[in-house]
């Protein structure tokens, strides 16, 4: 039996559909329009709140289920099993009032009974988690984790109690549960992430997993499918060295066995994004400054492929996990490219410019991009397309009127097979987007000239399979290999060598009034040997500066005083220019 085609489901100022997926893309049903929608985890169910009352009806025939009376309703949500019925309101008081009411309601889902009322301040982490099978359900309260079993709330199972836990994240799969906890530093103590099985809570030596670092205002963790793994990117307000405008990020890399490393990016920069493979062995990283990298790593931390650069910002794996999508979405223009990734070739370059959002059909084989509003009040509208480039339905949002959600019907795991890849474009009447970009601006001197590197506007790179041992599709022997990391140390070498001396040459020759270059770049004298000395320590440990970054940009992890030393180049160099204009 055929497998069914996933719905998806639209939200707008005209109101709300559900719509057959590809190839038919036609209404399937169409209600009220709502404030919020939801699919059961499953897909058997949808709810909706539309301002008057929250409504949930069966997907196979439309009727309905459960309607309740809760006209101030923004967000909901159904636990795994289709048990429970989550419902929130934004919190409110009033002066005969001054504690408020409970806002976050747990509704039996087949009777439409109220199986208990907390209050919920934050709209951010709003929904309690379940484990898969609902055996446990888990909070955040005023810095603890209560723990909940078999649906009954009232009273609490298990609390695991940490200072000021702002974040948790509960493991995907079967038991025995885990969950991801993270605690901000304090007082010059370092912020940590810590594993822990359930109920095992028994203070720091019950953890299975646990990682401490500084720079980190903010953090997100996500385990991969298997519960083996948790990523996690920490992230700081402000860039203290000025090198970011977003801050500073750092990846981290935490198992349920112990391990745990810092992921060592060989491109500085924003991360941009990270996800995890549906296999739960490898993860891919979009990071470094525009164009940026995005680069697959294993569980060992190790690089896998390398995709080069290009103007991405996000990345996307198929359910299936056969195909991945690189995309450059918000400021960028939209471009896409579609990956094989057990071949890593790719298969299309598709353009879906302004795009809001972007999601992957259940199916593995269709994707979905969407401009909504309030991101963007123009041209609101969505476009369903085959992975190879085809666009094969398309609906603008008449003027005056506005899309605000898409989401696809969710299905159980293995309810869609893996097909073969297809590398040609599949037919459609509405055709390809695939087309040529912009070529950057060159000046009138260098254009109908070869491009050199001295003349490209960005540091472009090529894709490359990076696994240990392995140039292009042949193996090298040992010797080979011994001899092609000696050829790169000693061109990094010399790289360093040549931005020393542009960096310490270059000043001195524009701030001298020398008729002819300067040819060996002379160490000046002041005539005082003291002064001279000064000079010559700062340019030796601005050159040692220069080998350490270039250590750090390969990948290898640096001591703390090494930072240390990286972070004072600009005081060096400050301290340099002063003697030098003394001279």
């Amino acid at each position: 039996m055929a497998p069914p085609a996933p719905l998806l489901a639209v939200r707008g100022s005209s109101g709300t559909s559900l719509l057959c997926g590809p190839p038919v893309c036609e209404e399937h049903h169409a209600f009220q329009r709502g404030k919020y929608f939801t699919f059961s985890r499953d897909g058997s169910l949808f709810g909706w709140c539309n301002g008057e009352r929250v409504h949930v009806v069966k997907v196979a025939d439309g009727s309905p289920l459960l309607s309740l009376d809760l006209p101030k309703t923004a967000m909901l949500n159904f636990s795994p099993l289709n048990s429970v019925l989550v419902t929130w309101q934004s919190y409110s008081k009033t002066q005969n009032n001054p504690q408020g009411d409970p806002n976050l309601q747990l509704w039996d889902l087949q009777t439409g009974h109220l199986l208990k009322s907390f209050y919920q301040k934050k709209a951010e982490g709003w929904c309690p988690s379940w484990s898969e099978d609902e055996s446990i359900a888990v909070r955040n309260v005023n810095n603890e984790l209560h723990f909940f079993e078999s649906n009954k709330f009232d009273n609490i199972a298990t609390k695991l109690h940490l200072q000021k836990v702002t974040e948790f994240v509960l493991s995907p799969g079967s038991q025995p549960s885990k969950v991801a906890v993270y605690v901000p530093g304090s007082k010059g103590a370092p912020s940590f992430v810590r594993l822990y099985q359930y109920p095992n809570f028994g203070g720091p030596t019950s953890a299975l997993a646990n990682k401490s670092f500084f720079k980190a205002d903010k953090v997100t963790m996500l385990w991969n499918k298997k519960a083996m793994a948790v990523l996690v990117t920490a992230s700081t307000e402000v860039d203290k060295t000025g090198a970011s405008y977003y801050g500073e990020q750092t990846l981290h890399y935490l198992a349920v066995n112990g391990e745990s490393a810092v992921v060592q990016l060989p491109k500085n920069g924003p991360i941009y994004d990270v996800t995890w493979s549906p296999n739960s062995m490898e993860f891919c990283v979009v990071y470094g400054f525009m164009p940026a990298k995005a680069t697959v790593f294993n569980l060992k931390c190790n690089t896998v492929f390398d995709f080069g650069t290009g103007p991405r910002n996000a990345a996307f794996y198929s359910p299936q996990g056969h195909l991945l999508v690189l995309a450059g979405f918000g400021n960028l223009r939209g471009q896409m490219e579609v990956w094989d990734v057990k071949k890593y070739q790719q298969v299309s370059k598709p353009q879906a410019p302004d795009s809001t959002h972007f999601s992957w059909c259940p199916d593995g084989e269709h994707i979905v991009t969407a401009t909504c509003s309030p991101r963007l009040r123009v041209s609101n509208g969505f476009k369903i397309w085959h992975y190879t480039g085809s666009v094969l339905h398309q609906h603008l949002v008449p003027e005056g009127q506005e899309l605000w959600e898409v989401l696809w019907q969710p299905f159980a795991d293995g309810t869609f097979p893996e097909r073969a890849i297809r590398y040609q474009a599949a037919s459609s009447e509405l055709g390809s987007t695939e087309q040529k970009l912009a070529q950057a601006y060159r000046p009138p001197a260098l254009r109908n000239k070869p491009a050199t590197a001295s003349s490209k506007l960005h540091e472009e790179e090529p894709p490359q399979n990076l696994k240990p041992g392995f140039s292009g599709d042949k193996p090298l022997s040992k010797t080979a290999l011994k001899n092609q990391k000696k050829r790169e140390a000693k061109k990094a070498a010399k790289q360093v060598d040549e931005r020393v001396h542009v960096r310490l040459c270059i000043p001195l020759m524009l701030s001298t009034p020398v008729p002819t270059p300067v040819p060996n770049c002379p160490a000046p004298t002041s005539g005082d040997p003291e002064t001279d000395k000064k000079i010559k320590n700062l340019r030796k440990k601005l050159k040692a500066i220069e080998q350490l970054k270039e250590q750090q940009a390969a990948g290898k992890t640096l001591e703390k005083n090494q930072i240390e030393k990286i972070l004072k180049e600009s005081q060096l160099l400050q301290e340099l220019e002063d003697l030098e204009l003394g001279l």
